[in-house]
């Protein structure tokens, strides 16, 4: 998609939004569709390999990606770091701990194929055991699989990155869902987002007039 100027929050167009196995996009698209009804959230999953050629190509407006990621010309907002884990069979000799180093799984062949499902296979099977984030493994959770955390592993990172020179006023509206901007945010609110409605004001009662205070006058 190419860049586009001047959008407003209620846009027909609407945002095409990429993102990686693992990330979970649930909270933020409730928050978009509450507060942009008429503007359309698409979002569509893009294998990490594809995940720099999707944001050039246009094929995305923004997307979430995980680093490392070459970023030259890209905007990138770090979000949070994902835990690494170790998918294993379910009877391997690692689940009886809550976690590990590397150095237990030394001896074992690390798979190392970007398709979830195939690497589940291949783990079930015996073929070896695979490094994941904790979200992707989750994703393939399965009866014949464990996974443990391991502490000496480098985490990974998932950001939000768009291009530089694709900006629009609607993505500035996504970012601000994702960074958890309020709905009555001053930016929110101009770029046309709904905010709550004020309560009126109630007219202050005059104070109640005792038997005994009636008697004295």
């Amino acid at each position: 998609m190419d860049g586009r100027a001047g959008g407003s929050a209620e846009d027909a167009r609407g945002l095409r939004i990429g993102f990686v196995p693992g990330v979970t996009l649930t909270r933020w698209r409730r928050v978009w569709a509450e507060r942009y009804p008429r503007t359309p959230l698409e979002v569509v999953e893009v294998a990490e390999r594809e995940q720099r050629r999707v944001l050039d190509d246009g094929t995305v407006d923004l997307c979430f990606a995980r680093l490392p990621l070459p970023t030259e010309g890209l905007h990138v907002i770090r979000l949070y770091e994902e835990v690494p884990v170790v998918l294993v069979p379910r009877d391997h000799p690692v689940t009886a701990y809550p976690e590990i180093v590397r150095a237990d799984v030394d001896d074992e062949e690390a798979i190392e194929r970007e398709d979830g499902e195939e690497v589940a296979d291949l783990v079930a099977g015996g073929a070896g055991v695979a490094f994941l984030p904790m979200s992707v493994a989750r994703s393939h959770s399965r009866r014949d699989l464990a996974y443990r955390p391991v502490t000496d592993a480098e985490p990974t990172t998932i950001a939000l990155c768009w291009r530089r020179d694709a900006e629009d006023t609607l993505f500035d509206d996504f970012i601000g869902v994702v960074r958890g901007r309020t709905v009555n945010s001053s930016r929110t609110v101009q770029a046309g987002g709904t905010a709550p409605r004020a309560k009126a004001a109630r007219t202050p009662r005059p104070p109640r007039t005792t038997r005994r205070q009636k008697r004295r006058r």
